[in-house]
């Protein structure tokens, strides 16, 4: 059994959504000055030519690549050893076995390249600071 006002709430449903949309469109945007936008341009050129910041990026990947490397054989360290050396990873310590101590550890270790990641992060993002205002001259 259908409602009277059905065909009017829809109708001011699509309404809605209709004025909705119209006042979410924005003017397009004005053609960039071809000088500017080419200044701009020379500008990101100039920085990405600096000694500093290419020393910055080889940092970055430096620590990048290796913080990666390190995580992916920690994280597949368990199930090799489990798989070839099932005997050493069933040893008990405590009530638990090494693959069960091992396994928690992984959690720690994610914790520990985070916040390591983080306090590193936050050197780059000074690095970086220090060549833009290098670039534009402050």
């Amino acid at each position: 059994m259908s409602s009277p006002d059905y065909p009017d709430a829809s109708r001011r449903a699509v309404q809605s959504v209709a004025r909705t949309d119209a006042a979410q469109q924005s003017p397009s945007p004005k053609p960039a000055d071809s000088a500017e936008a080419e200044r701009q341009r020379a500008d990101w050129e100039g920085i990405a030519a600096m000694p500093e910041f290419k020393a910055l990026i080889a940092r970055k990947s430096r620590f990048i690549i290796a913080g990666t490397i390190f995580f992916l054989v920690y994280y597949f360290a368990l199930p090799i050893l489990v798989g070839y050396f099932p005997q050493w990873m069933e040893h008990k310590v405590g009530p638990v076995n090494v693959a069960y101590i091992f396994a928690f550890s992984q959690f720690i270790m994610a914790w520990a390249v985070a916040a390591v990641y983080v306090k590193v992060a936050a050197g780059w993002d000074t690095a970086a600071g220090a060549i833009i205002k290098k670039a534009e001259g402050k």
